[in-house]
């Protein structure tokens, strides 16, 4: 039977906190002074230096005002106003309590019929960028990241908060004992890039094996693995076309948009498949967050010519492989009911990056928005029981 929208039992799995201005530097090694993450006052306002460089992902880093949730609603749902981005955004407003206190969060989500929920950063994604030249001071930058991480939200807070510490692999060895950390810690979910690591003297696949102690601890200990979408890497292939402007959150230009949007996470996967790392872990779980989920049927289109092409050189078939171990959050404009023809209704989640401009004005709207129609055992899975699945944890 069609389902009726509802808001009871959902678990979130993009929600946000907005960092506060000493995530980065309450646990920060003193010893790095410039390679790592500081602030600065230029020109009468808080800017953020990394790596010794302006950093401009964020464009007020501080938050204060801050866009309303789900401001950005109607430009992502056909813009029918025809407005451009900054008049879209509309006004600003003080942060609110909720987006750094964890026991107002938890008010809130009870208001907003939550059981549980992801936490990802929103500055903290765009920062291995600036500071993947530097291993060790990336390394070093994200420990201490995830140490503030725990101190202001927990990684099981309550049984219902769940903050997500963030793994950079351009160090492999301090990735891999990172990764051991926070699992000692409690989380139940880590962050890597969807993007290949740099390396000297340029890139290299993450699932080379020289990455294999970060896949096969994560596998052993059977956390999730999540890509939350970030800065991509993809920056060179934009500039040859387009030289200029840097990446940034929100603002980009039409051309790089086109250029990269859903290459990233697809090659990323598309990668994962081709050399082979679930044929190494096979207890290997990984969720793609805020990457949207239009780039699938494509990838998994490429994969069939692949298989088709190369017999002999997948063990399993890369579409099933895909379907087994990888989850997904689509976008909530993205047409559900569709892509259910080329992904398992037990690999989608909800998740409705909260409070965000892009996202929904309440995390249920994505229920009225994106389910509505589909039959009731598959919304249940959507919007709880498949998160719960990936993660593997219950909720008290």
């Amino acid at each position: 039977m069609p389902s009726e929208p509802t808001a009871v039992g959902i678990f979130d799995f993009d929600n946000h906190y907005y960092e506060a201005e000493d995530a980065f530097t309450r646990h920060a090694d003193r010893s790095l002074r410039n390679r790592g993450v500081r602030w600065a006052d230029i020109d009468g306002r808080r800017r953020l230096l990394v790596g010794g460089a302006l950093n401009s992902y964020i464009a007020n880093p501080v938050f204060d005002p801050v866009a309303k949730p789900g401001a950005l609603f109607d430009w992502y749902r056909g813009n029918p106003q025809r407005q451009g981005i900054v008049e879209a955004f509309g006004e600003l407003e003080p942060i609110r309590p909720e987006y750094r206190d964890r026991d107002v969060r938890l008010k809130v989500m009870g208001d907003q019929g939550l059981d549980g929920t992801l936490l990802f950063p929103t500055l903290g994604v765009g920062i291995e960028d600036a500071l993947e030249h530097d291993p060790e001071a990336c390394a070093k930058a994200f420990g201490a990241f995830n140490r503030w991480l725990e101190d202001d939200w927990g990684y099981r807070y309550e049984g219902r908060i769940f903050a997500v510490p963030y793994i950079a692999l351009v160090e492999p060895n301090a990735a891999a004992a990172e990764l051991r950390r926070v699992i000692d810690a409690g989380a139940v979910a880590v962050n890597v890039r969807a993007a290949p690591v740099a390396v000297p003297g340029g890139r290299r696949s993450p699932f080379d094996p020289s990455f294999d102690g970060i896949w096969g601890l994560a596998a052993e200990a059977g956390i999730a693995v999540a890509t939350h979408a970030g800065i991509d890497a993809y920056d060179p292939i934009v500039q040859m076309w387009e030289p200029g402007g840097a990446e940034s959150s929100l603002f980009r230009s039409p051309l790089r948009g086109i250029v990269t949007k859903g290459r990233g996470v697809s090659d990323f996967y598309a990668a994962a498949l081709c050399h082979k790392v679930f044929d190494r872990f096979p207890a290997l779980r990984f969720a793609s967050v805020e990457n949207g989920a239009s780039w699938v049927p494509d990838m998994l289109h490429r994969l069939d010519d692949a298989a088709n092409r190369n017999p002999g050189f997948f063990a399993e078939h890369p579409r099933e492989q895909f379907g087994e171990h990888v989850w997904i959050t689509p976008f909530w404009e993205d047409d559900v009911a569709s892509l259910l023809d080329d992904v398992r209704a037990d690999r989608l989640l909800l998740g409705s990056d909260w409070p965000h401009a892009e996202g929904t004005r309440e995390p249920a709207d994505f229920v009225d928005e994106s389910l509505v129609g589909l039959p009731t055992d598959t919304v249940q899975k959507i919007t709880r029981q498949n998160a719960l699945d990936v993660l593997q944890i219950s909720l008290s």
